[in-house]
């Protein structure tokens, strides 16, 4: 299923963030927008649970999530992003995550990017943007979407590299635990506070649904289209799978990021193969 997943991938990642880019850089102040937003009141809760390397996670990130953005439905919509997953803390606080060091390391990035820049409409691009690295197993890569979005790297960096990072993970981990009903899974797609489970492609038509407002935006007049997608049981990462592969080591990591974030004089000196990384609260694979 997985690699089937991998094989289907989207080849218009690049455009989409074009798409962003261009969006951003012509929409008017928020008091002259001509697009009719909700008042907070009416706004439908959408919340998302994932973890950076989950490739179901990934799919619905890239292929569906962001449609929201491309049809206006995101004037209605309260997102928010929660990147922890299946991770678990282990007895001495680090984090270990479901598929290696490197989702540790992508999750504690997309923490930081949701801190760094609180507004929805800023920070999701970048995480749009890393998920379509990880997707084509660019994890390495991450930094370019810095450039690629014109982004100052600076809050991102600090945050990780001050160890704030790993204290964000920290509250995330806390949020999803404290979840009723517990997810047993990703991604875990919640809306006005109630999941929805493995219909989670057809999240939309909950959204239209949910909807109190006064005028149902036309978005929803189109959401019959989001529940053509495929469906399986499977088409989750579970939260007890005990297969599911690491895709990477603590020296790999290393290895592919020592020569960017050299650049970074707080980094020098962390960067040591065969010890733990501070900033980012993680754990050697024994």
């Amino acid at each position: 299923m997985e690699a089937n997943l991998r094989n289907n991938r989207r080849s218009n990642v690049p455009l989409i963030l074009l798409l962003f880019v261009s969006v951003a850089a012509t929409l008017p102040p928020s008091s002259a927008s001509p697009i009719a937003v909700a008042a907070a009141g009416e706004k439908v809760e959408l919340s998302l649970y994932y973890e950076a390397l989950c490739p179901f996670c990934e799919n619905f990130i890239l292929n569906y999530l962001y449609k929201i953005f491309d049809n206006g439905l995101i004037s209605i919509v309260d997102l928010k992003l929660s990147p922890y997953g299946n991770a678990k803390i282990s007895s001495n606080g680090t984090v270990v995550c479901q598929h290696g060091e490197w989702e540790c390391v992508l999750n504690t990035v997309e923490s930081c990017a949701i801190h760094a820049w609180p507004v929805v409409s800023d920070h999701f691009p970048f995480i749009y943007c890393v998920e379509g690295l990880t997707y084509e197993g660019k994890y390495g890569e991450w930094e370019t979407c810095f450039e690629k979005l014109n982004l100052d790297p600076k809050p991102v960096t600090d945050c990780i590299t001050s160890g704030f990072g790993h204290e964000l993970a920290l509250r995330y981990a806390d949020e999803i635990n404290a979840l009723k009903p517990p997810h047993t899974y990703v991604p875990w797609v919640v809306v006005d506070g109630k999941p929805i489970y493995d219909d989670y492609i057809d999240f939309i038509s909950f959204i239209c649904k949910a909807y109190k407002g006064s005028k149902l935006p036309q978005a929803c007049s189109e959401s019959y289209l989001m529940g053509i997608a495929l469906k399986s049981s499977n088409a989750v990462c579970y939260k007890e799978d005990d297969n599911a592969k690491s895709k990477s080591t603590l020296s790999e990591i290393i290895l592919a990021t020592a020569a960017s974030w050299a650049r970074h004089a707080s980094m020098a000196g962390s960067m040591l193969v065969g010890e733990d990384y501070p900033g980012l609260g993680l754990v050697k694979e024994l």
